[in-house]
């Protein structure tokens, strides 16, 4: 990529059942490295704690935003993830010359250019860190969901469309937190119309 200043975004929780989507910005100093510095996923939570700690002091800047279920409801999951990212982007303190976002899709910000790559947190450290930060985040707000409603297991599953988590759904209905555009249930699917 070319000079100037570069923010990585990425999301998570876009698949899940219940709570919101968090999103990421993340500008990293020139030659940031770190061994450990991957796609959220691929890391261990003691590595990812680790590794927020490593981010958050040691980024330029950082930001965290959300879309709530509700939002994701009335705007669908992707425009929600999208436009969490730009509420991240929005809290940057610094100038930014190009965004990096990990997937294929993304909206116009600022007239900045944007770059998506898929599978970026994987390639790029600014994505990877921006992956890092977003499931941190999000994985801490389901915690706190789950002392609210702790028959859906959201401290393990934090949201997912688990076994476990569709059989809780089934037995107890929904929260206030589910998305109710999603399939939470397989009996939606046999819905008389």
């Amino acid at each position: 990529m070319a000079n100037g200043t570069e923010a990585g975004c990425d999301e998570a929780g876009r698949g899940c059942l219940a709570g919101p989507v968090y999103a990421a910005a993340v500008i990293l100093p020139p030659g940031f490295s770190h061994v450990y510095l991957n796609d959220s996923k691929k890391l261990t939570k003691p590595r990812r704690d680790l590794m927020r700690i490593e981010i958050e002091k040691k980024a330029l800047s950082w930001a965290i935003a959300f879309c709530d279920n509700h939002e994701i409801d009335e705007l669908n999951i992707l425009r929600a993830s999208i436009l969490a990212m730009h509420r991240a982007l929005d809290k940057l303190p610094l100038h930014i010359d190009r965004i990096l976002v990990d997937g294929n899709r993304f909206y116009p910000y600022r007239n900045i250019s944007h770059h998506c790559i898929v599978k970026g947190d994987a390639t790029f450290k600014s994505i990877a860190a921006a992956s890092i930060l977003a499931k941190v985040y999000r994985d801490e707000h389901m915690m706190h969901l789950h002392s609210l409603h702790n028959c859906y297991a959201w401290h393990k599953n934090k949201g997912y469309p688990t076994a476990e988590h569709r059989k809780a759904i089934e037995e107890y209905g929904i929260s206030q937190y589910h998305r109710k555009s999603f399939l939470l249930t397989k009996r939606q699917l046999s819905l008389p119309l």
